[in-house]
């Protein structure tokens, strides 16, 4: 057997060096005279195949996130204390899963299918059965809360093992910034268009058996006139229980469907190219290395505390949207359509960014983007309810918010680059990149949830209440405006700390292609020597 691989070997060298006869060469000179596509450019086909694979975290995160803690209370009917319990144990396992899956993903060994696109395969199935599983109630009288944990966290690990592979495939598609950035462009409107399909699918599925709410007590007399209406009311409820359920089932089962079409779309149309520079060097990296490493980079830790204040920012706004809508501005019934405007002006606006990053870079696009949002947050809590302003607002809101989606995802391949540059022997380290600013978002997602939660409930808010009182519209309106727009104006300081501006992309790109250039002469120097000694 090895004197079968030497002979190969001695075979390609023999080839490389210009031996064969002429009769033999032929064909590989008529092959190669087919016109070739520039190494490392993208097709649009590829592009798009990629971007479909970021649509089923979007769209069942989407689901999750609006309709998860309405459906514990009021379907499964779960005691608040254990919703919330399942809710943030959720969160935090979610977390955790990130920065140990891109390790682990870091130490896979390359396949002929890649080393994230298994990862990406394999979890699919079963994400999407555990997915499905946590729209389901058991009819177990103990035990539901550990149901809904066990898979919810189960569905957390599961879409965490196809997520972080996927935002890592970013630096396996292409070597050309412009290609990166073209693909993140695609990825991040059908990302948002994802966000979209899952408000639209959940929301009109299970909108139409949505419970009414209920009146304060005090507004309800002691009458047994009205205990009988409230026995009627309680008759209608049970007797739409079933349908509710039935309904949350059918969404689930919409989206699980989305969710293996779009990995299928993923795993055909997309091909993880193998770095040159990883070929000469792949060995396991300690997890506490490559952690070091990685947290320790300057631009790196400025860029994900940035964005971290600017995220946190924006998911305020986001979880506490509906009810400013609902509550405080009264409109009660135009929810979903103002969440509708919010995500198509986003959607339609990141082309628009695409252009404006490539134009005046990077660094201004954050500067522009994202503070375009604080004169319309200021607006819509200064004036008077006014469903036109809301409107506008909603529209300026998607605009701000499809920079806040396009821009980190643009601006961490140039992290990795430069990082490659400061450790050239440190390979596989870009999975914990991506796997690590994921963790943030998520945490600044936790961490918005407990401050408007704890925020409400210490203003008197009242669960499924027709109208609040007069201090929780008010702590609404300044977790929709006043804290968003100083965590905006925090983050675009921080921002200014960021040290990669576009003369500095420039230098790392040439510098790396120098380098490129430097490993491909050297390995074609040792096949020439190789080739001689044959």
């Amino acid at each position: 057997m090895a004197g079968g691989g030497g002979a190969e070997r001695a075979g390609v060298a023999v080839a490389a060096a210009g031996l064969l006869p002429p009769a033999r060469r032929q064909p590989r000179r008529r092959v190669s005279s087919f016109p070739r596509p520039p190494p490392g450019r993208l097709s649009v086909c590829s592009k798009l195949c990629y971007a479909v694979g970021g649509a089923p975290y979007q769209t069942t995160g989407c689901a999750l996130g609006f309709f998860l803690q309405i459906y514990l209370l009021d379907v499964a009917q779960l005691d608040p204390f254990y919703a919330s319990i399942i809710l943030f144990v959720g969160r935090a396992w979610d977390a955790i899963t990130d920065p140990l899956v891109g390790f682990f993903i870091s130490k896979t060994p390359w396949t002929r299918f890649g080393r994230l696109m298994p990862w990406i395969i394999f979890s699919t199935p079963f994400a999407v059965i555990s997915y499905f599983l946590i729209w389901f109630v058991p009819d177990i009288s103990r035990g539901q809360v550990m149901w809904y944990l066990v898979f919810y966290c189960l569905f957390q690990t599961l879409v965490t093992c196809f997520h972080v592979p996927y935002s890592a495939l970013t630096m396996f598609i292409s070597r050309e910034q412009s290609e990166r950035d073209s693909a993140t462009a695609y990825r991040m409107t059908v990302e948002v268009l994802g966000t979209v399909l899952g408000t639209a699918i959940q929301g009109q599925i299970v909108g139409k058996v949505v419970t009414p709410c209920i009146q304060s007590p005090l507004f309800v007399s002691e009458s047994n006139a009205s205990a009988s209406m409230g026995d009627v009311n309680m008759t209608h409820y049970t007797g739409s229980l079933t349908d509710m359920r039935n309904a949350y089932m059918v969404a689930a089962g919409v989206i699980g469907a989305l969710y293996i079409l779009c990995a299928v779309i993923l795993s055909v149309g997309v091909r993880e190219k193998r770095e040159s520079s990883e070929l000469q060097s792949d060995e396991p990296v300690s997890f506490f290395r490559g952690l070091k490493l990685v947290m320790n980079h300057g631009a790196y830790i400025k860029l994900i505390t940035g964005f971290l204040f600017t995220s946190l920012a924006f998911m305020l706004l986001e979880g506490n949207f509906a009810l400013f809508c609902t509550y405080t501005l009264g409109f009660r019934n135009e929810f979903q359509n103002i969440l509708l405007v919010i995500m198509l002006s986003a959607t339609l606006t990141i082309p628009f960014w695409q252009w404006f990053l490539t134009r005046f870079g990077k660094k201004t696009a954050v500067y522009v983007g994202i503070s375009s949002a604080i004169p319309f947050l200021i607006v819509v809590v200064v004036l008077d309810s006014n469903l036109i302003v809301t409107y506008i607002v909603a529209v300026a809101a998607g605009i701000s918010v499809a920079a806040t989606f396009l821009l980190p995802w643009s601006m961490l391949p140039d992290v990795i680059d430069d990082f490659k540059l400061q450790h050239p022997d440190s390979r596989g380290h870009e999975a914990i990149f991506f796997s690590f600013y994921v963790f943030f978002t998520k945490f600044t997602s936790g961490v918005s949830l407990g401050i408007s939660t704890l925020s409400l409930d210490f203003a008197g808010y009242q669960t499924r209440g027709c109208s609040q009182p007069n201090e929780v519209n008010f702590t609404l309106k300044m977790l929709v405006s006043a804290v968003p727009v100083g965590l905006i104006l925090l983050g675009l300081l921080l921002f200014k700390l960021y040290p990669i501006d576009e003369e500095k992309r420039r230098e790392n790109k040439k510098a790396l292609q120098d380098l490129r250039e430097e490993s491909n002469s050297s390995s074609e120097s040792d096949n020439t020597e190789l080739a001689s000694i044959v």
